[in-house]
């Protein structure tokens, strides 16, 4: 096969494309043009080589800075301006011990900030991996999935509805194509496709809209099945001419983000006022100009919650990363918020709640009811008749079940979706061989449409009449059906036979059955919906699809959690019902066509009673998201085809199917699971309350020693006592609360009870009056402890004493205080404080590290502390523990109270 070279001098990504006029030529004609047979697609040597020549099939991402660069940028905020000033003012009036020690403090808080930004944007790299487009190619000879950014012009891509195209290419099979293409053309309408070439009508070149005979990279099958010869990639497509403006930058802030950096310049601003209002009580009070400026900027660097938003950060990346490993990729950080909150859990039946692993068991044709025998999709088995009677000739009821069929048996098994598998392995069974060479050709088709509910091919016969054959829902088939196979051949489909089969249709479906109707006809003409009618039924067929073994206890555990869980299915009512009988799913059951005759408000008041949605159409989904906002609820909405995008739009929480989920669905959605297994919606809940709770926690932690840093100096220079704590005791603080303790708390697992507490109030703002009173509760013990130590301690030592003493104090409240935060209900001491061992070695480590501030005389020279004996330690130990004890003494107090409120006793 020749090998395209590549012009010399020009890169990959800026190489033109190879056939700029491909919409203009015949498949064919494309095809030699890049030396490959569609039949057989490029060899795995050749698609290598061009790999290497035309590059990735990737559009160039935006330059990225240099970490250097990155780390340099830490030293940009006005917190490091701060700490700037505060070394320079150390140096002008001497203190180069000071500056010193401010200068180290500086590199520590950038590398911090730095170290977090790396940790989070990994995390976020990681989960973008996870999310790495796939294509189906021709290769070889043999049809197989590879890496999307692989794609070499020559490629002999196979697509489906719902699947995003690739890169550009030119059609070669189009079967009722229709392509979504309003990111690149504007044109709102899916675009019909077919494989001949386009005319140039006055314009030349032909605009990009009016090549039908071409599909263009990020735009995607909305309907139909194509084969597409890759004529360009990369930077080459037509994406790639406009992709500056189609770049993505960073992922904007969540509401929560938002929230916490509105949070933060307000405490900063009061912080500010208090800093300014203790630099002009203590000048007035006579102290040093030079040294008040010093400890003022640290008592600012101390008292603002600068690291809030890279805590934040990480916090997010980080449970959105450990949710991926559960099955759960968060697409958007701010889905993590909303998952706290749902109420109400839409869940499609089959694949999520169900196996998805179909088995044909039972037959009904000619008027007969059949068993179907054997396991999974081996085609060991047999159909015996009701009198338990085997060798009926079954050929022909089972003939649409075969052809109107893309799933194929290999030696390995069946390859295809399993519903389709489940009938291919029926006909087997039935005596139809179904290998490539026993049946006509297909010559056309009409593909499956979710609010169709059938799909239909042509096939050119023997007699060179063209036959059509039909699978689908049986009442949809029913409608487009005249005659019905009996023991005698076809027959007139009179009201008592409709009635027979629609009573075979409902025996199986109140088995838990999934219940599909083939039927057959002949056509004149190509392939159409309106060739698809006169059908003679043939058969009907009951498979099962048994609910996934978690499913179960997943529903109750949702339900324990106060989560609703709402089953919605094409599926009859029958089969919908026993599936939720069967997993704890209550509620009234209601079809498509019941709820297309409500209005909002009579949905919107029927809702909270109805428990399964039956027979619906994917359009039905968004009528079901609004009637649920409308009664306050946080919706997640499962779905995972073409028309389910704009469900999944609608909800708050959009749910994609990772395994059989199209490339639309997938890019609408919120989340994708990777397993397509209902608990691991349910585990993403747990995951999300989790993950607020952690942020709730550090923040608890980070403002309440805000409040006591701030308390503790206000009212010492109120008091006319000198400052407790120095500049660079008060940096050590700050560099205490923005590290290891407050990383811990963020990575802190799911409380004990997270799944027993009713949703989150979706308006509930982080900072609630009684989150508030909590923090100001903590700041004022921290406050009142480290003066009662100090002020005690300068009564009976020196003042060098009483503030090593204050500040070790002050760093001890810390430390107890991080336990005091990790929860906001219960007793503060329990076994959940065992859980987080990271939190019991950052505690360790910065205990240590306080042990030689204060203890190493090497150390004693830079924090200004003196030695503490055995009794001072216990003394500060003993009153940092009061915040502790005073938390866990409210909490008492507050159940106490709660408990005669339930009784109705007055406190």
């Amino acid at each position: 096969m020749p090998h395209q070279s590549m012009p010399d001098g020009l890169s990959p990504s800026a190489r033109p494309s190879l056939l700029p006029d491909a919409y203009r030529r015949d498949a064919t004609d494309v095809a030699a043009s890049l030396a490959v047979v569609p039949a057989m697609g490029l060899t795995t040597v050749e698609a290598e080589r061009r790999a290497t020549d035309w590059g990735a099939n990737a559009l160039a991402e935006p330059v990225r800075r240099p970490q250097w660069l990155r780390l340099l940028d830490q030293f940009r905020s006005w917190l490091i301006g701060i700490l700037l000033v505060a070394a320079v003012i150390a140096g002008v009036i001497g203190e180069i011990k000071d500056a010193f020690v401010i200068t180290v403090v500086l590199l520590i808080n950038a590398t911090i900030g730095y170290l977090q930004e790396r940790r989070a944007e990994r995390s976020l790299e990681a989960l973008r991996r996870m999310l790495v487009p796939t294509a189906r190619v021709r290769r070889d000879g043999r049809v197989g999935t590879v890496p999307a950014g692989t794609l070499v012009p020559g490629d002999i891509v196979l697509l489906e509805a719902g699947d995003r195209v690739p890169a550009d290419g030119r059609l070669a099979v189009a079967e009722s194509v229709e392509s979504a293409e309003a990111a690149l053309t504007g044109e709102s309408r899916p675009v019909a496709k077919t494989t001949a070439p386009a005319v140039a009508e006055g314009e030349d070149p032909v605009p990009v809209a009016e090549r039908t005979g071409m599909l263009f990279m990020n735009t995607a099958l909305t309907r139909g099945r194509a084969e597409m010869i890759v004529t360009a990639t990369g930077m080459r497509t037509e994406v790639g001419a406009i992709a500056e403006a189609l770049r993505t930058g960073a992922q904007p802030p969540s509401p929560l983000q938002v929230q916490m950096d509105s949070l933060g310049r307000r405490l900063a601003a009061v912080s500010g006022v208090a800093v300014a209002a203790y630099a002009l009580v203590a000048l007035l009070r006579g102290e040093e100009p030079a040294d008040l400026a010093l400890r003022a900027v640290a008592l600012a660097v101390a008292a603002i919650p600068e690291g809030l938003p890279a805590v934040l950060a990480l916090t997010l990346a980080l449970g959105v990363h450990r949710m991926a490993r559960r099955g759960a990729i968060v697409k958007r950080l701010a889905s993590v918020e909303a998952l706290g909150s749902a109420t109400v859990v839409c869940s499609d039946k089959t694949g999520t709640l169900t196996m998805n692993e179909m088995t044909a068991r039972a037959l009904w044709t000619a008027g007969r009811d059949h068993e179907v025998t054997g396991e999974g999709y081996d085609t060991t088995g047999t159909v015996l008749a009701g009198d338990g009677q085997s060798g009926v000739d079954l050929r022909d009821a089972v003939l649409p079940f075969a052809l109107c069929n893309d799933a194929r048996r290999t030696p390995d098994g069946v390859i295809g979706d399993p519903t389709e598998a489940a009938l291919l392995v029926l006909a087997a069974k039935a005596g139809l061989d179904s290998g490539p060479h026993a049946h006509p050709a297909r010559t056309g088709e009409v593909p499956f449409d979710p609010a169709a509910k059938y799909m239909a091919t042509f096939h050119r016969d023997a007699d060179g009449r063209t036959a059509v054959h039909v699978k689908g829902a049986v009442d949809v088939l029913l409608d487009r059906c005249t005659h019905v196979l009996t023991e005698h051949g076809p027959a007139l489909l009179d009201t008592e036979r409709r009635r027979e089969v629609t009573d075979a249709a409902r025996r199986m479906g109140s088995q838990g059955l999934r219940v599909l109707g083939g039927a057959t006809t002949t056509a004149v003409g190509r392939a159409h919906p309106d060739a698809v009618t006169d059908l003679t039924l043939t058969a009907v067929a009951g498979i099962a699809d048994p609910p996934r073994p978690q499913a179960r206890d997943a529903v109750a555990l949702a339900q324990e959690a106060g989560v609703t869980v709402k089953m919605i299915t094409g599926d009859h009512a029958d089969t919908a019902t026993a599936i939720a009988r069967e997993l704890g799913i209550s509620g009234d059951v209601v079809s498509g066509t019941e709820l297309a005759r409500m209005s909002g408000d009579e949905l919107a008041d029927r809702i909270e009673d109805i428990g399964v949605f039956a027979r619906v159409a994917p359009e039905h989904k968004v009528t079901i998201v609004r009637a649920l906002a409308r009664r306050g609820h946080i919706v997640a909405m499962t779905g995972d085809g073409v028309n389910d995008a704009a469900a999944l739009r609608a909800a708050h929480i959009g749910v994609a199917m990772g395994v059989t989920g199209t490339d639309v669905a997938k890019e609408a959605a919120d989340m994708v699971l990777t397993d397509d297994d209902f608990s691991t919606i349910v585990r993403a809940v747990r995951e999300g309350r989790s993950i607020y709770d952690n942020i709730v926690t550090f923040v608890r932690f980070q403002l309440s020693t805000n409040i006591g840093a701030i308390l503790t100096l206000l009212a010492t220079v109120l008091a006319g006592m000198p400052a407790p704590m120095s500049a660079i005791q008060l940096l050590w603080v700050n560099i205490i609360m923005d590290g290891p303790p407050a990383m811990a708390l963020a990575v802190d697992p799911p409380r004990d009870n997270v799944m027993r507490r009713p949703p989150r109030p979706p308006a509930e703002r982080i900072l609630n009056a009684r989150r508030l009173a909590a923090i100001a509760r903590s700041g004022a013990v921290m406050a009142a402890g480290t003066l009662a130590v100090f002020a005690g301690a300068r009564h009976l030592t020196d003042t060098a004493t009483a503030a090593t003493m204050a500040f070790t104090t002050f760093v001890l409240f810390q430390l107890c205080n991080a336990l005091a935060a990790r929860s906001e209900d219960g007793p503060v001491f329990g076994r959940h404080q065992l859980h987080n061992r990271t939190l019991w070695i950052a505690l360790a480590a910065v205990l240590a590290l306080q042990v030689i501030a204060v203890q190493a005389p090497v150390a004693q020279g830079v924090f200004d502390t003196v030695a503490l004996g055995p009794t001072q330690w216990a003394i500060c130990l003993a009153t940092a523990s009061t915040v502790l004890l005073a938390e866990h003494g409210w909490r008492a107090a507050h159940a106490r109270r709660a408990r005669r409120a339930a009784r109705g006793q007055t406190p």
